[in-house]
């Protein structure tokens, strides 16, 4: 009974998964361009976190 349920739920999550795999949205150039630059200051960001915490040990 409980591997049929979670064997339903992971077949649902599946199917969800299947059918956003392929995003459909468009992005112009700017969209792109400012997406790129927000990732690229999060690593920059998670790089500062990391470094202080280990010149703190």
């Amino acid at each position: 009974m409980i591997r049929s349920f979670f064997s339903h739920q992971f077949a649902k999550v599946q199917e969800i998964n299947r059918k956003y795999a392929k995003p459909n949205v468009e992005m112009s150039r700017w969209v792109k361009s400012s997406l790129l630059f927000l990732r690229l200051y999060l690593i920059l960001l998670v790089c500062l976190l990391l470094y202080k915490f280990i010149t703190l040990l």
